[in-house]
């Protein structure tokens, strides 16, 4: 490659590193990408949803329309950092800072790449997108969700989107996510009645009921997996009762759990069982389960093919590895956009992702750079 037409993507990611754009807020970090966005010719628009402020950015009107899609915001930074973690600073040879994984270096990255595209090839045959939000880190309901829906509402077609997230593991583009698992949260809580643990025949032990439903939905084995998935599986993350006492049997006791669900289920579905489960266990002893669903989101899975292969060969160019096509990991906005657009997510690696002094080598973020560069290139060919 002719290393005068290759952009450098660092002084961008740390522009928008030095935007301290904790969740929901922006703090000037949308306005840095809209700038650059706008100099290579992209009709920019801010879309705000609630306190949300999100961008599209598009250039070219004809189809296949590619989008980069990513979020600018990051979690709050903590204490403890060697440095000011909204400075930015490089030490030898890393980028310290928010947002250095999780993912503004990601994002300066795509635009970087788009630049090079450019200077060497001129406007695609097609169009090139980006869908940038705030809200990832949050809620996740006035972000990219929102912008999709009325971006569809309006006709806007997109065709193909790779997600910025960190996927990476040992090696920046040893792996590809071409799927993540849904994720339901529920809180359930049993009420009983409160009572003298030597008269228990005048109490209702709510902890009784809610061991034995904790139990009985741990017991059963979800599913044996599904075409690209890891099975399905629950875990109780916790049993509050709140109890000082050792004599006096509890008026409620209450569970979080947690369950990653591949293809062969459904929030709905699985709801309605703990739902079922935890009724008939608290009927017997003739207690009341109430629930709250905390925070739920779907599965997605694109078919491995000629947009995944696209992908898997522009790292083995860049990197010089062969990627795994995985699904495991949290959460990403990639579950609304699978409802839109193929989607994939490729990006650095996630080791300090939310950590103190989170990081990245310099290099390893120019040559994603590099990588999305290659994308656009067999894109667009």
């Amino acid at each position: 490659m002719d290393a005068r037409t290759l952009t450098d993507p660092i002084p961008l990611a740390q522009a928008l590193m030095r935007c301290a754009s904790v969740t929901p807020i922006e703090a000037g970090a949308m306005d840095v990408a809209e700038q650059a966005l706008a100099k290579l010719g992209f009709r920019t628009r801010r879309m705000q949803f609630g306190a949300v402020d999100n961008l599209y950015a598009r250039l070219g009107t004809a189809q296949p329309n590619f989008c980069f899609a990513g979020h600018l915001d990051v979690v709050p930074p903590g204490e403890g950092w060697a440095s000011d973690p909204f400075a930015a600073e490089i030490r030898n040879g890393n980028l310290y800072g928010r947002g250095a994984t999780d993912m503004k270096t990601a994002i300066a990255a795509m635009i970087a790449a788009t630049e090079t595209y450019l200077n060497r090839n001129g406007a695609p045959k097609g169009s090139i997108s980006f869908l940038l939000t705030c809200d990832e880190e949050g809620p996740a309901v006035d972000g990219t969700k929102a912008v999709l829906e009325a971006l569809a509402a309006e006709g806007e077609k997109l065709d193909h989107c790779v997600v910025g997230e960190p996927t990476s593991e040992e090696r920046v583009g040893d792996v590809i996510k071409n799927g993540r698992r849904g994720s339901l949260n529920v809180v359930i809580t049993i009420e009983g009645k409160q009572g003298h643990v030597a008269y228990p025949q005048r109490a209702v032990n709510p902890v009784t009921a809610l061991i034995e439903a904790c139990a009985a939905l741990k017991a059963r084995r979800l599913d044996e997996g599904a075409p690209g998935f890891d099975p399905s599986n629950l875990e109780v993350t916790s049993i509050d009762v709140g109890n000082a006492a050792h004599n006096v049997i509890p008026q409620r006791a209450s569970a979080k759990l947690n369950i990653r669900f591949n293809t062969n289920h459904t929030g709905e579905a699985l709801f309605a069982w703990i739902k079922e489960t935890v009724d008939a266990a608290a009927a017997r002893i003739g207690a009341k389960a109430s629930f709250v669903i905390a925070s739920q989101s779907v599965p997605f899975y694109t078919d491995p093919g000629d947009f995944t292969t696209m992908l898997v060969d522009s790292v083995r160019e860049s990197f010089a590895i062969v990627p795994a096509l995985t699904t495991t990991g949290g959460t990403s906005d990639a579950r609304y956009i699978r409802n839109y657009a193929q989607v994939a997510e490729l990006g650095l690696r996630n080791a300090t992702a939310h950590m103190v002094d989170e990081h990245c080598a310099v290099e390893d973020v120019r040559t994603l750079a590099r990588c999305y560069e290659a994308v656009l290139r067999r894109y667009f060919a």
